[in-house]
């Protein structure tokens, strides 16, 4: 139960009539209803607040109980935020919507009929399927298009997706006598209450079937295996996923179909590694190269590149390559290809080499400078004089 005001949740005062009670709650069903702000999440829960409010404003008895005790007064009343499908809030205010069985006013705003009539047509939705596709950074980076090969429930195209042996018919369920529902009403000290479940005979068809389909054999629909080919844009990451719209299971009696999901994921790469569009390359050169520089030829995503060793070059170094990265989703941006310079050093030498380098060693420019030292040691003795 909502703990907002319910005057303020209708934006009207606490002198206001049952008219503009009625009026101003019309007026906010039809502006926050899920069906006109399929994209935002939030107008689902102003809708249930204002019905709410509604319940109780517009009971004579139950507005008395909340102008004296406030929300403590309506304990065990009803509890909008427990319905699974939002339209059933419209057939406990049917009066003020034009309702009933002909119809409500969201039938010309949203292209809906009655809870009871949607049921009975549309049989259950589909479920979705998702699905893993793994790509290259090579794949990602140019866009690229697959094909899929799944296994899902199709609609039975010997019976039309109704389940029943061809030319054969349905009856109505006796359990709920065809409306595809059951209303079990309650009574408390805080009025009366229904309580409205899909029926378990019928499964909310309202029919049932006398001769079942032999090839469905009365589930309307079967298994099938077919290939579908999706459309991946450059520029995706792990965890992207793409929705392909009616695409899933198909529903039993008709009813519509399931959605795919294709969920992005990255093969590692033999050389790269992805840092959002950039893509990171450890290189590992000799000292030579490092102290003397020079030109070396580096993988890129396509073929290779060459890369300039600038003279003196140090371990750790970071050469960037501007638009050599992955592309930007929806974007004509790049990333870049930064490399990373490490110097190798070697593990074992013969004797030759150990000479050579050992004669490197005594010259004068190959030691690290010495007043790099003095400065080196000046800093950690400033340092343990601090902390010791």
């Amino acid at each position: 139960m909502s703990k907002k005001d319910y005057y303020e949740i209708l934006g009207v005062s606490k002198n206001a009539s049952n008219d503009e009670i009625k009026s101003n709650y019309r007026k906010l069903a039809i502006k926050y209803h899920p069906d006109k702000n399929p994209d935002n999440p939030e107008t689902e829960e102003l809708f249930k607040e204002a019905a709410e409010a509604y319940e109780v404003l517009s009971d004579e008895n139950k507005r008395a109980r909340y102008d004296r005790f406030g929300h403590e007064g309506l304990r065990g009343g009803q509890d909008f935020h427990q319905y699974t499908n939002i339209n059933d809030i419209f057939s406990s205010f049917g009066d003020i919507f034009g309702g009933g069985r002909g119809g409500s006013i969201f039938d010309e705003f949203f292209n809906m009929g009655s809870s009871r009539g949607r049921q009975r047509s549309s049989g259950e939705h589909g479920a979705d399927m998702r699905i893993r596709l793994p790509l290259t950074l090579e794949e990602i980076a140019e866009g690229v298009t697959k094909t899929l090969k799944i296994k899902h429930y199709v609609s039975c195209s010997s019976c039309n997706a109704t389940g029943a042996k061809a030319g054969s018919s349905k009856k109505s369920c006796n359990t709920c006598g065809g409306s595809g529902e059951l209303r079990q009403v309650s009574r408390s000290i805080f009025g009366q209450m229904v309580n409205i479940t899909s029926c378990p005979t019928c499964r909310g068809i309202g029919e049932i079937i006398v001769d079942k389909c032999p090839t469905c054999m009365g589930e309307s629909r079967v298994q099938e295996e077919e290939r579908i080919q999706v459309t991946i844009p450059a520029g995706v990451e792990e965890g992207n996923y793409i929705p392909l719209r009616g695409k899933g299971h198909a529903g039993k009696m008709g009813g519509s179909t399931g959605d795919l999901i294709v969920i992005i994921e990255e093969k590692k790469h033999e050389y790269f590694r992805r840092d959002g569009n950039d893509i990171i390359f450890n290189l590992k050169i000799s000292f030579p190269m490092a102290a003397l520089g020079g030109e070396i030829e580096v993988p890129a995503l396509f073929g290779t590149t060459k890369v300039k060793i600038e003279p003196g070059t140090q371990n750790g170094a970071v050469i960037k390559l501007r638009d050599k990265g992955l592309p930007v989703l929806n974007s004509y941006q790049k990333g870049e290809q930064v490399i990373v310079v490490n110097v190798y050093v070697p593990q074992k030498l013969n004797s030759k080499e150990k000479e050579l380098l050992q004669e490197l060693a005594e010259m004068e420019n190959i030691m690290p400078d010495s007043k790099h030292h003095k400065k080196e040691k000046d800093f950690l003795g400033k340092i343990k004089e601090a902390f010791f």
